[in-house]
């Protein structure tokens, strides 16, 4: 049985990977009195007097909803929001087992743009933060950027953020084994979506000089005709030596090809023509831009994929839980580059230097440690940086 079959096997018998617990007891009249009526009237006056306090006396501290439009779920496109549960499910499943943060699935029933933030903003007030996650761009662009500016949580949109700090975190290790510095390699992104614009971005401001991006069409060339308003952004910060052609043109003599688009666009003869000690971070799901064994027979350095079943798995997995886990416990008011690139550096951190290899430059999801590590790097972050409420 493949994981295909086993696992629709066991949603059927899981029957949802989620539940409500209840954390107080109601089996007598007393304890319905003070965690019902009437004793219930004393907490919701005192959160009428002060919202914030609905912080202290309920469980919006530590609740964050997971909200899709389904529209770009894992590799599977549009395929509705009903059809994104099992995958928000289990986004908060991992928010509980790694980060103990209490997650709910919220997939809404509209591709309007005002519809989904209108819909968050209503909802708001019941969340300590806002995780977005499989809304198409460009839309999820002006979502996030919205909500970010008319809310006072943290609003976090893991397709963008989550994949381009686990992506910096491998590459930072990455690089230390090939002996190479960020501010000298020349790296190619292929997939000029959400996530691959937003790994762009993070890279820039971590120090990476030379970066040239590809989508189906091509090199992202600025004066691009096809190019959507995200993309003409990215085009005015990347590719400076305004290079045109295909992706195969792009990957000469580069250090760095990192895949967020689509399986076997990559042929052994691109990776030979990279540079000495070429990195691959092949992440399109579920059948990587090229099989990672063939990577290495054409002499790739080191391989990562977002997939399990092979080394070096790059996945936000191990970002949104510690990431949230750290900005609710100092109740931060946003989540800002300085807690994102905290939370690659720990990440990165997380492996020792006796223990880093070719096949071993990030930890593994289901290391604990890592995400208390990226809790704590964050919420420092977010208090040096000033974004915390707590005094």
């Amino acid at each position: 049985m493949n994981y295909r079959e086993k696992s629709l096997e066991k949603h059927a018998e899981w029957k949802g990977k989620i539940e409500t617990v209840c954390r107080v007891p109601v089996d007598s009249r007393e304890a319905l009195s003070v965690a019902y009526t009437p004793g219930v009237a004393e907490p919701c006056m005192a959160i009428h007097a002060d919202i914030e306090k609905s912080f202290e006396l309920t469980r919006r501290w530590n609740t964050v909803p997971v909200i899709t439009d389904g529209t770009a779920v894992l590799g599977l496109g549009d395929i509705g929001p009903e059809a994104g549960m099992p995958v928000m499910e289990g986004k908060c499943a991992l928010f509980k087992a790694y980060g103990g943060v209490d997650a709910y699935p919220l997939c809404i029933k509209s591709k309007n743009t005002e519809e989904i933030i209108k819909t968050v903003k209503l909802l708001s007030g019941s969340f300590g933060g806002v995780n977005l996650e499989d809304i198409s761009a460009p839309r999820c662009f002006e979502i996030e950027t919205r909500l970010k500016e008319e809310l006072d949580i943290p609003v976090f949109h893991d397709d963008q953020h989550g994949t381009a700090i686990v992506m910096t975190a491998a590459l930072i290790n990455a690089l230390k084994l090939a002996g190479k510095k960020k501010e000298d390699i020349k790296v190619v992104i292929n997939g000029a979506g959400a996530a691959g614009i937003a790994i762009a971005k993070f890279l820039l401001g971590y120090g990476v000089k030379c970066l040239t991006m590809c989508d189906l069409k091509g090199i992202i060339c600025e004066g691009g005709e096809w190019l959507n308003p995200a993309q003409r952004e990215i085009a005015s910060l990347t590719n400076r030596k305004l290079l045109k052609g295909k992706l195969a043109d792009a990957m000469k003599g580069a250090d760095v090809f990192i895949g967020v688009s689509g399986p076997n666009c990559v042929t052994k003869d691109m990776v030979k023509s990279m540079a000495d000690k070429p990195i691959l971070f092949t992440c399109a799901n579920p059948v990587p831009e090229i099989d990672p064994e063939d990577a290495k027979e054409a002499g790739a350095f080191i391989v990562g994929t977002g997939s399990s079943q092979h080394h070096n798995q790059i996945n936000n997995v191990l970002v949104f839980p510690g990431l949230f886990r750290g900005a609710l416990d100092v109740r931060a008011r946003t989540v800002n580059r300085e807690m994102m690139v905290a939370a690659a550096y720990g990440i990165a951190g997380c492996v020792k230097k006796d223990e880093l290899s070719r096949e071993y430059i990030l930890p593994y999801a289901y290391d604990k440690s890592a995400h208390d590590c990226v809790a704590k790097a964050v919420a420092e972050a977010a208090v040096k940086s000033g974004v915390s409420k707590l005094k």
